[in-house]
């Protein structure tokens, strides 16, 4: 199963650092459940089809 990240809108590609990040404005604690892999179900997650992220990026 894929990372369900990758279909989430907030899901943006950071070309400084080279990466992908989530763009959702996490607070503090939610960040650290992120990036633990503690975040269960994600409350930010806004599933987008591909049109939609792409005109979200521009």
């Amino acid at each position: 199963m894929s990372d369900p990240c990758e279909m989430c809108m907030y899901y943006q590609y950071d070309e400084e650092y080279d990466c992908y990040e989530c763009g959702a404005g996490l607070d503090e604690d939610d960040m650290y459940r992120f990036l633990t892999g503690n975040a269960g179900e994600c409350v930010y997650f806004r599933a987008g089809d591909e049109y939609q992220i792409v005109k979200h990026q521009m």
